[in-house]
């Protein structure tokens, strides 16, 4: 069955109810044949002491959208994704705004998949580069 991008992304909104992915308010907003993007507000729920996004929160970020974007291209029913390595480089900080995790997939493998998600402000500025790495395993 094929869905359209408005349907994916319900789907993926849906999942986030009760989440973590619900606390950090982030929203899945965009769907292509190769990547998925959320966006995430930068507001003091999501900041270190000093009033900066947390890199913590930007990894979750990551993490979430990437392991979203597993289950939407491997049919997510019959398998279980779960993140195994995650790398990250923050490059600039955020205070304010959204910031916008686009996941592209760079190995799509039966049992691991390699992501990479670029994140970045809404100048489009890169905040963070974050490499991912999936298992799927048979849902039990």
């Amino acid at each position: 069955m094929t869905y359209s991008k408005e349907e994916i992304l319900s789907q993926c909104n849906a999942m986030c109810k009760n989440t973590l992915m619900e606390t950090l308010q982030i929203e899945y907003v965009d769907f292509t044949d190769d990547s998925l993007t959320a966006r995430m507000p930068v507001t003091p729920r999501v900041h270190q002491p000093d009033g900066v996004l947390h890199g913590g929160a930007t990894v979750a970020l990551a993490e979430s959208v990437g392991s979203a974007g597993a289950v939407i291209f491997l049919g997510g029913k019959d398998v279980a994704v779960r993140g195994i390595e995650i790398a990250a480089n923050h490059v600039k900080g955020v205070r304010s705004g959204y910031v916008y995790a686009k996941a592209t997939i760079l190995h799509k493998g039966r049992t691991t998949q390699l992501w990479q998600i670029r994140i970045v402000n809404e100048d489009d500025a890169l905040v963070s580069m974050v490499k991912f790495t999936t298992i799927s395993l048979p849902k039990s």
